[in-house]
């Protein structure tokens, strides 16, 4: 048995923070920005909009997409970093916005790579049995913990969720996934508080994005092109048989290095950073949605997802679309 993708969906907040806008907030300018991260413009939740709203909008068009109901659905899986509260995780919040019951719903926290973290998991239920009918999602509302006085890192981060149903096929869907973390660069790019450990009084550091731009790029350039070679090798296939590049949507840079390894024209990568930002656990999905809606990806396709986040932690799917 294996995992296929049924149906996919996304949902982007309709507020939409420009380049020319930030202009006015922060020492930054447009050309600035598009030269070092490729960013025009951003989504940014509403003040009452949160994760799960977010969430739920992709569930609902991805679930259309496949043509399934919440009834069909006995498996959730969630990446985000942003949840609305500690707990209940996102996965229960929507099990009730779906009058959904007893399966089981939870949430992954690996920053960037939270969807394919979140697929990797949701493929092994599938595959084995555990579920027919799996929702897997990456959500953020990353302009929750972005200080907007930052120029350095308000200038990147936006807001949205893609989703996918995985469903069990009797030819190889998803073909595999590759999943890895390292610890010892998490002070790069991370957040420093949380529950366990709070801010106190003197603390320097603000509860937002913290974030060494060119030592992440440094590593995640490095740790992307092993991955992609690993995806390859263990999958025997010559770089050109991918017909698509669906990476993580964290910079133009990063995105074009790993191209240059896989010598794949940009024509056939896909890029949505310039509209969206860097949606962190959602920028995969959302990319991977916007393909597919406009026709860019077929059935029948074979697509490379990667992704690399704070942690740092990494991920990558070898798909049959």
């Amino acid at each position: 048995m294996y995992s296929r993708i049924a149906g996919i969906g996304s949902y982007l907040p309709e507020r939409v923070l420009t380049n020319a806008e930030l202009e006015t907030m922060v020492d930054t300018t447009d050309e600035w920005i598009r030269s070092r991260t490729g960013i025009e413009r951003r989504h940014i939740a509403n003040d009452d909009q949160t994760t799960t709203d977010l969430a739920e909008q992709a569930a609902r068009r991805a679930m259309e997409n496949a043509g399934v109901t919440p009834a069909d659905i006995d498996f959730i899986v969630v990446g985000t970093t942003t949840p609305d509260v500690v707990f209940p995780n996102v996965g229960c919040l929507l099990q009730q916005r779906f009058d959904i019951h007893g399966c089981p719903a939870f949430s992954v926290e690996t920053a960037c790579s939270g969807f394919i973290y979140a697929l990797s998991i949701a493929d092994r239920y599938v595959v084995s049995g555990g579920a027919k009918c799996a929702l897997v999602i990456g959500a953020e509302t990353l302009s929750r913990m972005t200080d907007w006085n930052d120029r350095a890192t308000c200038v990147i981060f936006g807001d949205g969720a893609g989703a996918v149903i995985l469903q069990p096929a009797d030819e190889p869907g998803i073909i595999s996934c590759h999943l890895g973390a390292d610890g010892r660069y998490h002070d790069l790019l991370y957040n420093p508080y949380g529950t366990s450990k709070q801010r106190k009084p003197g603390d320097t550091e603000g509860p937002y994005i913290q974030m060494r731009g060119n030592e992440v790029f440094k590593v995640a350039v490095k740790t992307l092109e092993n991955l992609v070679d690993q995806t390859l090798a263990e999958n025997h296939l010559d770089k050109h048989e991918i017909d698509w590049l669906v990476p993580h949507q964290a910079n133009t840079r990063i995105i074009q290095a790993t191209a240059k390894r896989l010598d794949m024209p940009m024509d056939k990568v896909v890029m949505t950073v310039r509209e969206h930002g860097n949606t962190s656990a959602a920028s995969v999905p959302l990319a991977l949605d916007t393909a597919v809606r406009d026709g860019r990806i077929q059935r029948g396709d074979l697509l490379l997802l990667e992704t690399f986040g704070g942690g740092f932690t990494w991920g990558s799917s070898l798909i049959r679309f």
